[in-house]
């Protein structure tokens, strides 16, 4: 029933990319979500060359399905990753934090395809302008490093359809069915999710860190270091006193200093989930408890195909 052209060009089962998380998505998550049907995606943001091609080769060994690498091009070695996730045999490189024009034809000439995240339609026209296979819009609900212009993912995509011709991927407050399906009745292709694949057994991310996603409710996220990049991310000391900065208005320099650095990994790998950042989506509310991967993907093909038999069922009375 799903099938949709972005299916053909990653050949996938199903239109769903799993998030690039960093510190989180390695080979076990990765390998899960695409043996599931879906595009399992590694963060290739947290590992230098020598770890993604380990990580590489462990998910080839548990899957021999496509997956693809997230490589934020804003990194002085974002070269390199490529060069790494060429030659280790992924699918796809779903670029994002930077300009695509630099690095897509060198990665279609080697046989991958390119996904580039934008956040409004101005960068994914320019993405496409690039040549890449597809564009992920993402909306300010989602967790992590979101667009400057705030703009909400059921504003943005269809926008974004209007504007392109490449598949344009939902991302941003999508953790099951109905968001799913709401994001191709948008006109979406398919859907990327990151908050929902976070909180699963497979991803490697402290207990901690997945129990603080899960206890989020509806309005435990915050969108706070606006002036360095907005981050959405669960309420706690760290964004408390990002705010309190925020109100004083202490410059660029001592906000950065204020974050410091490592502060996610802090958060992730170290489980200090008050003082690190807990990237986490709005739709964190949602997420009651801890799912296996490919149990997400099957239960939100299953939920969608609910919703759009009771749609059906509504438009014939």
């Amino acid at each position: 029933m799903f099938k949709t052209r972005l299916c053909d060009i990653l050949g996938i089962q199903y239109p769903i990319i799993q998030g690039g998380m960093v510190w989180i998505c390695m080979h076990e998550l990765t390998a899960a979500v695409s043996e599931a049907g879906g595009l399992g995606v590694l963060a290739g943001g947290s590992m230098t060359s020598e770890e993604l091609a380990e990580e590489i080769r462990l998910t080839k060994s548990a899957t021999k399905k496509p997956f693809g690498v997230n490589i934020p091009l804003l990194r002085p070695d974002a070269e390199i990753l490529i060069d790494t996730t060429i030659a280790g045999g992924a699918a796809a490189v779903i670029s994002s934090a930077g300009n695509p024009k630099r690095f897509t034809g060198k990665i279609q000439d080697a046989g991958l395809k390119v996904v580039h995240v934008s956040p409004n339609v101005g960068l994914a026209v320019k993405a496409e302008t690039a040549g890449v296979d597809a564009v992920v819009g993402e909306g300010i609900e989602a967790g992590g490093h979101d667009g400057f212009d705030e703009i909400t993912t059921m504003a943005l995509i269809p926008q974004l359809v209007e504007r392109l011709t490449v598949p344009v991927i939902a991302a941003g407050g999508i953790a099951d069915g109905r968001g799913f399906a709401a994001a191709l009745a948008l006109g979406a292709q398919g859907v990327q999710m990151g908050t929902r694949f976070a909180a699963t057994f497979e991803a490697r991310a402290h207990i901690k860190f997945k129990e603080a996603i899960i206890g989020v409710g509806d309005t435990g996220t915050t969108v706070s270091a606006r002036t360095l990049g907005p981050t959405r991310a669960v309420k706690n000391r760290l964004t408390e006193k990002i705010a309190e900065a925020e109100r004083a208005c202490v410059s660029k320099e001592d906000l950065f200093e204020l974050i410091g650095e490592g502060r996610s990994r802090m958060a992730s790998v170290d489980g200090d989930v008050q003082e690190g950042t807990v990237y986490c989506g709005q739709i964190g509310g949602l997420i009651t408890g801890l799912m296996h991967a490919g149990d997400v993907v099957r239960e939100t093909i299953e939920g969608a195909e609910k919703v759009v038999k009771e749609l059906e069922a509504a438009a014939r009375r």
